[in-house]
């Protein structure tokens, strides 16, 4: 396979023999073949593949998959930063990488869905290899369903075969919208605004009536900001904010018309070298629980979630 552009396989698996089926060849290949090979999977998954290898198991590089990224924007991080440290002139870069779905709110798993659709766009240009593997005896059917829309393929042993399902990134990513309920009645105000100093002084206000202190108070008002920025940079941009609690988190939503034009997986890269306009929205993402992006004709809605005082971790 070339060492050109990014490749992108789901792996459906039932047993501990149809993972091993697929992930020992793919491992035992890129080390043959001298490239960078990272498995992030389960500590079980893991344990088996160590074994598998024998004495070839020390040149693999190895993460639990529950701390190689909390959060989708995490993920991709680290993703970059593998490649990044590990990558070889010439050379692909492999990855096996399982994302866990269990446990997770209905929000949080259409996010991931995003994002797995969102790494061929993402990841697009860069040479590495990657394979998802999907726990079929534990991962909801939805998920297993959703593996064969976010990845063009999928590997069976050695044995590729095409999703017939796959759908383009943007178009799959504005089709998954993670569960929202509309601002309540109550949910305060202000704007429209094309100034950031008034967006600041309503988070700030916002996070300390719902008690929010510390640098708890400062992470949340910079990541709203670090939003309303990306949201007013074209110019001409008239940004209204809601603000409301849930339990344990804070909402903000912004609503803005005017020529903003937040491409689907805006903010997933980490900043560069060079100064680019999604580095704040990126800060963002990071910052907050959860960030949603939606347009809808000329009205893009922007939703934030930030831990609330009780949040500990």
């Amino acid at each position: 396979m070339s060492a050109d552009g990014f490749v992108h396989h789901a792996c459906l698996y039932g047993t501990d023999a149809e993972f091993l089926a697929t992930a020992v060849p793919f491992v035992r290949d890129g080390l043959a073949a001298g490239e960078p090979v990272l498995a992030a999977t389960t500590p079980a998954n893991l344990d088996l593949l160590r074994r598998a290898l024998g004495e070839r198991a020390h040149a693999l590089d190895t993460a639990e998959t529950a701390y190689f990224g909390r959060r989708p924007v995490e993920r991709v991080s680290a993703f970059l930063r593998y490649h990044d440290r590990r990558a070889r002139p010439g050379r692909r870069t492999r990855m096996l990488a399982e994302p866990m779905w269990c446990g997770r709110s209905a929000r949080q798993v259409a996010e991931w869905k995003r994002m797995e659709s969102g790494l061929n766009v993402l990841l697009a240009g860069l040479p590495v290899w990657m394979i998802c593997p999907y726990d079929t005896r534990t991962v909801p059917a939805d998920v297993a369903r959703a593996a064969c829309a976010t990845h063009p393929a999928r590997m069976d042993g050695r044995r590729l075969i095409p999703c017939a399902g796959y759908a383009e990134p943007a178009a799959y990513a504005a089709g998954v919208a993670p569960p929202r309920a509309p601002a309540p009645a109550g949910a305060s105000r202000a704007g429209p605004t094309t100034a950031a100093s008034a967006v600041r002084l309503f988070a700030r206000e916002r996070a300390v009536a719902a008690g929010l202190d510390g640098e708890r108070l400062g992470l949340a008002v910079l990541a709203v900001c670090e939003a309303a920025a990306y949201l007013l940079a074209p110019g001409g941009t008239r940004l209204a904010v809601r603000a409301w609690e849930e339990p344990g988190q804070l909402v903000y939503e912004l609503l803005c018309t005017g020529p903003s034009a937040v491409p689907a997986f805006a903010g997933y890269r980490p900043p560069g070298n060079r100064p680019e306009p999604e580095d704040g929205l990126w800060l963002a993402r990071t910052l907050s629980e959860s960030l949603d992006i939606r347009a809808q004709g000329a009205l893009t809605r922007l939703t934030l979630h930030v831990a609330g005082p009780r949040t500990f971790g």
